[in-house]
């Protein structure tokens, strides 16, 4: 044992301040290229690449949350009691920046384990989306009809179902809203399904306009591809911001 100190302190009185040197100078540049390829990730892709390799390789192996497996909070008091606690820190805030919830929300699950939406949130946006996105004169378009269905649907994965047999049918710009929003891993997926809902609903909205004062089926139509329109643009702008486009993000906002 001490001759393995006196051996390390011999080595370490050898080596001269050059080392020092070369050992900050090498790392502050191994630094300086990770925080660059990070930050041309980032701009690229809309999410950080050092997080989604601790997310998708490392947490696993460091034994993370499984979120796939069912916990039953009413059987086991302890659970009931995390439960309660974790529902008491909750507070129901208005959301200014309208975080997506497949990119950034999911996200987030993956990284802590916990859920960032109650129940009372999750509530709180199927209504908006009922008023947003559905009318009356639904069962007048067998692709709306589905999506009348799925935005009341509680299920995620039985919502996103529902988007792709809508799209099966027609181009409807809801169905790529609502996979925009919960399927889409990343900003820039959500944004290159944004485009093509603005692509399918700036049709909907030429033809409803046309037929708009024919009865008041086809003015709650018109009405409704107005607001799905306007949605469509904002959450484009939301993209665009989000990636760093910050001219192009204040353009669409003010269109």
């Amino acid at each position: 044992m001490f001759g393995t100190e006196s051996s390390l302190s011999m080595f370490l009185n050898t080596l001269t301040p050059k080392f020092y040197v070369a050992l900050t100078g090498t790392s502050s540049l191994i630094s300086g290229l990770i925080l660059i390829f990070e930050w041309w990730y980032f701009r690229k892709y809309g999410t950080s690449f050092i997080e989604q390799v601790s997310v998708s390789h490392l947490r696993p192996l460091l034994g993370g949350v499984d979120n796939s497996s069912p916990t039953n909070s009413n059987t086991i008091n302890g659970e009931a009691d995390s439960s309660r606690q974790s529902v008491s820190e909750c507070k129901v805030w208005r959301n200014p920046l309208n975080l997506f919830r497949g990119a950034e929300y999911n996200r987030y699950t993956w990284v802590t384990g916990r859920e960032p939406l109650t129940y009372y949130d999750m509530n709180l946006s199927a209504q908006d989306h009922q008023t947003f996105f559905t009318c009356d004169s639904d069962h007048l378009r067998p692709a709306d009809a589905i999506m009348q269905k799925a935005w009341r649907e509680r299920n995620p994965q039985a919502r996103i179902s529902a988007a792709h047999d809508a799209l099966e049918l027609e181009d409807c710009a809801t169905a790529y809203i609502l996979l925009a929003e919960e399927e889409a891993t990343t900003i820039m997926e959500a944004e290159r399904l944004f485009k093509q809902a603005l692509k399918a609903g700036e049709g909907c909205y030429r033809r409803s306009q046309q037929l708009q004062h024919h009865g008041t089926q086809y003015e709650a139509q018109h009405r409704r591809d107005t607001n799905v329109l306007v949605y469509i643009k904002r959450r484009l702008a939301m993209c665009s911001r989000k990636l760093g486009r910050t001219r192009e993000a204040v353009k669409m906002m003010r269109d």
